[in-house]
Parts: structure tokens; sequence; C-alpha cells
């Protein structure tokens, strides 16, 4: 994983030269448009159809060429892009791995260390206002509420189950607010739990085995377990 991001700098360059040397063709081939179609334009009269036919088809194969290169060029960016996003996921599962692994160790504590309750602290008083919105949600507010941490292990409770293959595709802000069981921030469609007491309030679509809204009320897997025990 960290050899591949040491090569990403190199790998980005070649693929960013490549996409500039497309382009200076693009450029060069659309002047010889330009010099074709003035050729045309002076000498049309003088010309039999046949030798028209022959002129206007070097013009449409050159603007054929452009669009292969623009086609070749779309394609270099999208495959730049996903080279990315590769390494963004990995580092991103790595990353959901550690918190589930922090997880386990605080789970097993029989105390709260002052660790985690400072960082207990800063995440409940963290600005939620800084949220982004990358994704749609099912609920008509902008944004999830406010959350608060309650209790000595209330820390370990929220980080729960990771889903490594679902964590976001884009860099994080470190500031921005995170939700869901998979500990990460907004994005994608999301649900809101409708009970008011939920520690979590908001949950991505695919962390709860959803690909629509559900009609009615809807309760997250941890408040359903909590509604069976008190029955």
């Amino acid at each position: 994983s960290l050899a591949g991001i040491e090569n990403l700098p190199c790998e980005l360059q070649r693929n960013f030269q490549l996409m500039r040397e497309l382009d200076q063709r693009t450029e060069d081939k659309k002047a010889e448009i330009d010099s074709l179609a003035a050729a045309y334009i002076e000498s049309v009269k003088n010309l039999l159809p046949e030798q028209r036919v022959e002129h206007l088809k070097k013009i449409q194969s050159a603007y054929s060429k452009c669009k292969e290169y623009s086609d070749d060029k779309v394609q270099l960016a999208m495959q730049t892009y996903e080279m990315v996003d590769k390494h963004i996921r990995r580092l991103d599962a790595d990353l959901a791995r550690f918190e589930a692994d922090l997880k386990d160790k605080l789970e097993g504590s029989d105390f709260e260390t002052p660790g985690s309750r400072s960082l207990k602290k800063g995440r409940s008083q963290k600005d939620k206002r800084s949220s982004r919105g990358r994704g749609r949600r099912t609920s008509e507010e902008d944004t999830p509420k406010k959350k608060k941490l309650k209790g000595g292990s209330e820390f370990a409770d929220t980080i729960l189950s990771v889903h490594p293959s679902d964590v976001l595709d884009m860099p994080v802000d470190p500031n921005e607010p995170t939700y869901c069981l998979c500990h990460q921030v907004s994005y994608g469609e999301m649900i809101g739990c409708d009970n008011p007491d939920c520690p979590i309030e908001w949950f991505h679509f695919a962390c709860v085995d959803l690909t629509t809204k559900p009609k009615g009320k809807w309760f997250c897997p941890r408040c359903v377990q909590e509604r069976k025990k008190k029955k």
C-alpha cells in the first residue's frame, strides 16, 4: 500500500504529460483543419467535383483524428481518477481497520483512559456546520443533527462495526463530522433513525443494507436491538 502511494506522483506526472501531448496533437490538428478549410474555400471554384470530394474527405479525416485524441484524453483522465481513487480507498480501509482495532482495545479496557476522555470531549464539541453535505439524505433536513456521546464507554460503542469496502471515495476533512456504523463522513444517500435518542442518528444506505427509503418509520440496527431488549 505504501509502496503504491510512493509511486503515485510519478504515475500521475506521466499521465498528465501524456494528456498534455494529446492536447497539443489536437491543437496541431485543428490548425491543419483551418489550413485545409482556407485552401478549399480559396480554390473550390477551380476544383473538379472529384477533387472537392477528396479535399472534403481530408478535412473530415482531420476532424475524426481530433475526436480520437480527445477521446483518448478523456479515457486517460478517467484512468488517472480511478488510480487516485483506488489509493484513497485503500487508505480509508486501513483507517477503518485501525478504528476497529482501537474499538476492540477500548471495549477490552475496564476503565476509561484520560486519552479516551479527551478524544470523546473533542468529538462531542466538533463543529457540525463544517459538513460539506456530499450526499443526498432521505430526510428533509439539510444536515444530520448534532450528536452527543453519553457514558464512559460510549466512544467505543459509536465506532461499532466497520465496512472497509463502503468507505468514502474522496479525501476527508479532519473537521468534518462522522456518522453511521462505519464511522465515516456523510456521502451518498443517508437515512435518519426515527428514535430521537439514537446516538448515531444518520446512516449510509449500504451500511444498513438499504437500496431505497423504506415506508413508514425506520429504526437503525442498534435501536432495534434496544427495543427488543426492553420488550
